[in-house]
């Protein structure tokens, strides 16, 4: 039973993250939210490392995403993984 759900979950997460693909939404994680960091200490951190942030949110696809300014001051669009805060997908404009 237990190799059954694993497997079932392994198909759930690959057939996820195909939908995800075909509709072009960026998939950061499957990880539950209670492993996720905080929110507020994510962003104050990359306030610190030199990021503007005009917006911040949580996608569909479970990533932090900011749109604002990088360091250089480079208008960015950036969606990080809120698990380890590693950057997933990065667009300057």
């Amino acid at each position: 039973m237990k190799k059954l759900m694993t497997v079932t979950a392994i198909s759930a997460a690959a057939l996820l993250s195909a939908c995800s693909a075909e509709h072009g939404t960026t998939q950061c994680t499957t990880a539950p939210e209670a492993e996720w960091q905080n929110q507020d200490a994510f962003q104050a951190q990359l306030l610190a490392q030199g990021y503007k942030i005009n917006e911040f949110k949580v996608t569909d696809g479970n990533c932090y995403e900011i749109y604002g300014f990088d360091k250089e001051e480079n208008k960015v669009e950036i969606y990080f993984n809120p698990v380890d805060g590693s950057i997933v997908k990065e667009e300057k404009h």
